[in-house]
């Protein structure tokens, strides 16, 4: 099983770009970019959505300083000396 090939937002949005002005096919263009020709499909339908505030990120939110204080001081407590 493979893993799962990630995209920065820069790669995506530059890739609309092009889709959007370049010449190419939706095809053409994939092939050139080593992408499936659909997921360049739903990245320019994104990039219509939602403009600017498209790909927002990998989905994982990050965690905030008082949830990792917290897990920090769980170890503490349970820490043996």
């Amino acid at each position: 099983m493979s893993k799962r090939q990630t995209y920065t937002r820069e790669f995506k949005r530059e890739a609309v770009r092009l889709l959007e002005q370049s010449d190419q096919t939706t095809a053409e263009l994939a092939i050139h970019l080593g992408v499936r020709r659909n997921q360049l499909c739903k990245w320019q339908e994104e990039v219509n959505k939602h403009g600017v505030d498209a790909f927002p990120g990998s989905g994982r939110r990050e965690e905030s300083e008082v949830v990792q204080l917290r897990r920090a001081l769980k170890r503490v407590r349970n820490a043996t000396f």
